[in-house]
This record gives C-alpha cells, structure tokens and sequence, in this order.
C-alpha cells in the first residue's frame, strides 16, 4: 500500500486533465470526420438519418423524448437534416473527459463513519460510475461490484491504457468494462469501498456497484458513448449515476440526463476544474436534472481548481483523496474525488426508500454551511450523517418537480404550468406550491386532482422573447420546503407561413371545361395556419377562371384541389395557379405555378352514300347501299344504314361495328312499306355523329 500522503503526478490526458495550475474543466474534443449525432422528436421515425448516414454508430431512445442516431454523414445529407422540420438538433459527436487529478480524504469530513457505525450500509442501493471503469479485481471493491458495460469505442484489453501519454497502465482486463486508466477505480472507492478494516472505505460501503464505462483508457469519450451510458444506467434501473466527467454542453448528453432523471435516476457530476474561471461549472453538472458538484480542502476551503458557478448544488472533499486503484491505492485531487462522495451518500438515502428528488432533497436541506459563496458551495458542504439519519428533524421535505413546460422547450401563448409535488407525512392537494419566473414575485398554483398536479396559466407575451428561469417551490405544514428550476425559451415573435410545393395536372374529361387538379402543401412554425387560396389566371387576357378557399389548421396541411376553366377544352391555353396561405394573425405566404391545356377538340365523323342500287319489285322496296365512313380522330366505332317513311320512321336498317380512321361497305335494306329516305349515320367512341342521306 502506498502512502496516504503520496500525491500522483500524473494526470489525465485531454483538456480535463490537470497539467496546468488553473486544472481546466475539460472541452469537447472536435469530432472525428463527419461523425455526427441527429435526434428527432418525440414520434418521429430515425428512418430518414438512417438512411442518409455513411455508417450508424448508436440507435439512443429516450422514450418521451425522442430517439437519436450517432454515426457518420455526407456533408450534403447534414444540409437535409438540418432542414428537416421533425429533426430537433444535428450536433458534432465530441468528447467528454474524464475531470482532472490531484486528489481527496474526505470520508470522516461528511461523517459517513458514523453512519457505518449505525449500520447504514447503502446495502441494496445500485450505484453506476460512469466514468473509465472499475478494477473487478480490487479487494476493496470487488464484493461489491455486481457487473458492467462497455460503451467506450476503446473497451478495456483493446487499447493502451494509462494517463498522460495513454502508455503506461498495465491493469488487467477480465471484463470489457475494466479500469484501464485508474480514474474510474479512484471514484468508485469514494463511494463504495467495503468496510473491511483495510485499504479504504467509501460514504457507501454495501450498495451494488455497476461499472458504466463510457470513457477509454486515455480518459475521453464521445457525446453518444456518454449518452448511452446514461441511458443503460436508467433503463437497468439503477439509483445513482456518478459522472465525474465533464466538457461543453451535449444535446444528446442532456437528453439522456433528462430522460435518467425522468427514470428516477439521482444523477451527480463533478463541476470542474477550472478554478481560475468564474460561473464556469461544465456538463453535465450544468444541467438542471444534475447536481453538481464542487471540491473542498481539508481546512473547509474551496479547492483551488475547483469551477464555481450558480449551478453548483453541494460541495464535497476533493482534494488529496485517497482511495482506490488498480494497482492498489493513491492519492487523487479534483472534482472528479468530490463528486462520488455525493453519489454515495444519495445511494444511502435511495437504499433507505427515497426517490431520486427526495434524495436530492434530502441532500441539499441538510448540507453544511461552511461560509463560503452560494457559487462555491450551492447549499453546502455534504453531511452524510444529517441526511440520512433525518436532519430535518423527523418530517422530511416534499419532492416538487416540472411536468409542463419542460426543460430547455420553448413556449409561446399562454401555457399551462404543471407542477408535480408530494409529501410523505402531507395529503395530496395539501402542499402550497408557488413558482417564479427569473425570480420575480410568487404565482400560486391550483390543486388538479385529475391529473395529480398543481396548475396555473402563465402568459408568456408578458416576458421578452429569449431564455427564463422558472423555479418551483414546495412547502409542507411543518414548512419544510423544496424547489425545482427549469429553464425555457420563450418565442412569441410571429412568423409567416410558407407555401411549401405547388404543382397542377390537366384532368381530362368529356366536358367542353378545361380541368386541371392543383397539388399543394403549406407550413407554419407558429403552428396556427387558417386558410389556402387558390386562383386559376388565364396567360393570354388575363382573365381569372376559378378560385378556391381551403380551411387549414395547425403547423402543416396539404391537399388537392380541382379549378375549372370553362368552355376551355381544345383552347391550348396556359394558365397561372397562384396560391396564397394564411395564418392565424394574418400573415401570408405565397407560391405559383403553370399549366397548359393540352386536350384536342373532338372532330365529328363523317359518312357517304357513294352509290345506289334498286333491286325494288312490286312487293318490296329493295336498296342496295354503297356507304363510306371517316374519322380524324381515328375512333370510329358504327356505321347504321337506314329506311326511313316520310314520318321519318325507321322501316329497316343494318348496323357496321367499325373502327379507325375509315371504313366502307355494301348493305341492303328493304321494306313492303313505301320508303321515302335512305340515311347513313357513322359515330365515333366519343358520341360524335356525322351521316349522308338519298331520296327514293
């Protein structure tokens, strides 16, 4: 066993890593090539990113939220997502990393001892370290670990493990999701080292640990890796996820904490260490379904690399940590060494029947004030102790959390707001439960007993268009309260509509109108679009010919419809279809298209009696008739030779099924009666007539 009091000097390669004295929070790393994430909303199929993308990498679901695609993309299919109104965001695939090291001690500080000593143990808690791993061989950790999973695109035993320079570790590899680097090692021994009377003990000493790695032997790992693993912790139903990582902010990484945090995962990351910054706290500990946490020194001070910023929600020990590595144990300082301590005090509070915002609750009412700035230490050192052992003095806190609107959505109009809020010693509909918005004076609620929440009607048009905090607060009969923020976008700027495709197709028919169906699609973002007008304009005068008013509704409508121009069948003309959509507020969006008239005029048939021969005698009258029939259209269809009387009624006839453009032929036709007229009729298929006739 080393000494407690050695420090490594070695740190994590990445800009999270250490090597400098300010111990930098660690960036995004640019993305490799096109690799790209793209997430689509709620209801929305991936099919179109699939299709598009080089390569798939990840299928992410978060379920309410949405699914999301990680994989590689032509620039060009990028352009078309962007476009694509049901794609939420197409971001880089970055980095995180692993946050830096210099390392804590802090088990005694938070009084977790005691808590051994009372026999809380966290025992049936699942605690994830999202992080590098976890040595599965450790003695310390080993009765603890319960399994893992592999998210990095590096698994343990497939890379050069180490820190800085990625060469120099020598960890064995029984499982994919083993510790190469050290980190991961570090951070699960804080929070759950077994009580063994050697080595190290952690906050927690009994819960099950599970081994999320989601960053390489070098200490880095992808946005969708990160995201992935998040999810994997929420769908194993795990209680606590431990992430001390950090970078620039993630789409698809605040996606999977939300979609955790909605899961009922206590979710904890370490704020950074960019301790010469001010109101810099990284992600994931930035967003607001995190607690973030920052670092603190032996004497009660602010670590000096330790991020400071309004999202900080506790302070733990962070540096000169000792606890556990693969090769054994050392000494770690950072951010990364405070935030475990965190996460095993919330799996103690999880293994004793809280819920994930119970817990965290829990956590921030029984913080200790160690006189440092709300930015430094948000509401307080960690007291493990207090917190589970019921620092409020018997009558816990209500949980309160964001139903509508939801984190990060942008709003418009007037929304309802629905708070979800509970006590355990309190009746539902008991609580009074109040918001805000940026801070300003208290909005009461109203108790729904349909849906369970607390209600009211908030008018955005009464704040400027951009981003606002909303914070919920709760309070009990005894008093004790909680508060939950969110923040929203709101954008009551009113956009135009578009007419989106427009196209027209002449209809044939056997009418004298020209016809033509005219196709069309509009959109609109607000969402409020009222009516489609179309008018048919004939080229040559000008003169309009039909218009149509269609009623829509909604973000987007599509349909067709017929315009009649009359008498016009044959005419060759051409025509403008112009469309105008109108939204709600009356803005208009417009589009036009052209359309000839192509359908010749029917040419009537014509028929001929190019000779006659008598064949009469005293009892008949007999005719023998040489007809001939044409047609320029060519669809002749019959040719009837007829002997009409004088009343013009038909005493015989014969009829010729023809086709074509000609036909001729010999018929007779006879009658005891006296004929007066013999008349040939030819027709076409389109009704068309056209005859010859003789006097007998």
């Amino acid at each position: 066993m080393r000494d407690a009091n050695t420090t490594r000097r070695r740190v994590l390669q990445g800009l999270a890593a250490g090597t400098t004295a300010s111990g930098l929070v660690g960036q995004a790393a640019a993305s490799r090539g096109n690799r790209y994430i793209v997430k689509f909303a709620p209801g929305k199929s991936t099919g179109p990113a699939k299709r598009k993308a080089s390569s798939v990498r990840r299928e992410l679901d978060f379920e309410h939220l949405g699914k999301a695609i990680s994989g590689t993309f032509p620039e060009e299919a990028l352009e078309g997502l962007r476009n694509n109104p049901n794609v939420q965001y197409v971001e880089a695939n970055g980095e995180m990393h692993a946050l830096a090291q210099t390392l804590p001690w802090g088990v005694d500080r938070v009084d977790a001892d005691v808590l051994h000593a009372d026999g809380e143990t966290g025992n049936g808690a699942d605690i994830a370290i999202l992080d590098t791993g976890i040595d599965s061989d450790h003695p310390d950790l080993q009765g603890n670990v319960r399994g893992g999973k592999c998210h990095a695109d590096e698994c343990c035993g497939n890379a050069t493990g180490g820190i800085f320079g990625c060469d120099d570790n020598n960890n064995d590899c029984p499982h994919p999701w083993d510790d190469d680097n050290d980190h991961g090692t570090h951070c699960a021994g804080s929070a759950d080292a077994i009580d063994d009377t050697e080595g190290v003990v952690g906050v927690s000493t009994e819960a099950n640990l599970w081994a999320g790695k989601v960053l390489n032997g070098c200490g880095s790992g992808s946005y969708d890796n990160i995201a992935a693993g998040i999810e994997w912790a929420a769908d194993q139903g795990f209680d606590v996820a431990s992430m001390s990582l950090g970078g620039d902010s993630s789409s698809v990484v605040k996606d999977a904490c939300q979609y955790a945090y909605d899961k009922g995962v206590l979710l904890v990351a370490a704020a950074g260490n960019d301790g010469e910054c001010t109101d810099c706290v990284g992600y994931p500990a930035a967003y607001s379904t995190v607690i973030a946490v920052s670092a603190t020194s032996e004497d009660d001070s602010l670590a000096s690399f330790s991020s400071t910023g309004p999202e900080v929600e506790l302070a733990a020990p962070g540096e000169g940590v000792y606890s556990t590595v693969p090769s054994g144990y050392d000494t770690f300082s950072g951010t990364s060494m405070a935030c475990p301590h965190v996460s095993g005090a919330g799996g103690q509070l999880m293994a004793n029947g809280y819920t994930n915002t119970e817990a965290r609750t829990q956590l921030q009412d029984t913080a200790e004030d160690i006189g440092l700035g709300d930015n430094e230490q948000g509401y307080g050192l960690l007291d493990a102790e207090a917190a589970v052992s019921g620092g409020s003095g018997g009558d816990s806190a209500p949980s309160v959390s964001w139903g509508t609107p939801s984190d990060g959505a942008t709003v418009s109009g007037t929304v309802t707001v629905q708070i979800s809020a509970s006590d355990s010693e309190d009746s539902d509909g008991s609580l009074t439960v109040e918001y805000t918005v940026d801070g300003g004076s208290s909005r009461s609620t109203t108790y729904n007993s349909t849906s369970g929440d607390y209600e009211d009607s908030w008018d955005t048009t009464t704040v400027s268009d951009g981003d606002h905090t909303l914070e919920a607060t709760a309070t009990d009969s005894a008093g004790n309260t909680s508060s939950a923020s969110i923040t929203v976008t709101t954008d009551n700027t009113e956009s135009a509509p578009a007419v989106d495709s427009l196209s027209a197709s002449e209809v044939e028919t056997s009418d004298g109108d020209a016809e033509f169906d005219v196709d069309w699609s509009v959109s609109d973002s607000d969402g409020d679009l009222s009516s489609v007008d179309l008018t048919l304009t004939q080229d040559s005068d000008g003169t309009t010919e039909d218009t149509a008013s269609v009623s829509v509704s909604g973000s987007s409508a599509s349909g067709t419809t017929r315009l009649v121009a009359a008498g016009d069948d044959g005419s060759g003309n051409s025509y403008t279809v112009d469309a105008t959509v109108t939204d709600g507020a009356g803005n208009t969006g417009t589009g036009s298209t052209t359309v000839s008239e192509t359908e010749s005029t029917n040419a009537a048939p014509s028929a001929s009696i190019d000779g006659l021969n008598n064949r009469s005698n005293r009892q008949w009258d007999r005719y023998e008739v040489d007809w001939s029939a044409g047609d320029a259209d060519g669809n002749l269809d019959t040719v009837v030779v007829e002997m009409l009387d004088s009343s013009g009624n038909t005493l015989d006839s014969a009829t010729n099924n023809v086709s074509g453009s000609s036909a001729s032929g010999v018929d007779e036709v006879r009658s005891k009666s006296n004929g007066t007229q013999l008349v040939v009729t030819a027709t076409d298929t389109d009704g068309a007539t056209g005859s010859d006739s003789r006097s007998i």
